[in-house]
């Protein structure tokens, strides 16, 4: 098992992914290429950085690309306003991801400070 698989943080960015990703199959057709997919590699940093940084050794290196995480996560809320202000997605969706944003950028600002 590598280091990351054991840590909540990102299982719990994992299952954020898929949300996102359920939400970005409901994009018109013609945001494919645009929104839907930047809104897809966003997502997948987050969890792609906790994994990449905990093959780190030092703990100043895992700090870094946790930053990253959250980083991507903030970005994910800025697409998320932009789908509810095209009218991809209703508010009370955005207010939801909105919430499970917070909770996961908490999380991983949390751990950071543990390490």
């Amino acid at each position: 098992m590598f280091r990351f698989e054991s840590l909540q943080i990102w299982r719990e960015a994992i299952i954020y992914a898929k949300l996102l990703y359920a939400v970005s199959r409901k994009f018109p057709k013609e945001e494919t290429f645009a929104l839907s997919d930047q809104l897809r590699r966003a997502v997948a940093s987050i969890s792609n950085n906790i994994a990449e940084g905990s093959g780190n050794v030092s703990a100043k290196d895992f700090c870094s690309f946790i930053d990253i995480a959250i980083k991507s996560t903030l970005e994910t809320v800025n697409i998320l306003y932009l789908a509810k202000e095209f009218g991809y997605i209703p508010e009370i969706q955005r207010e939801e991801l909105y919430a499970k944003a917070e909770v996961l950028i908490k999380k991983m600002r949390s751990f950071k400070h543990s390490l």
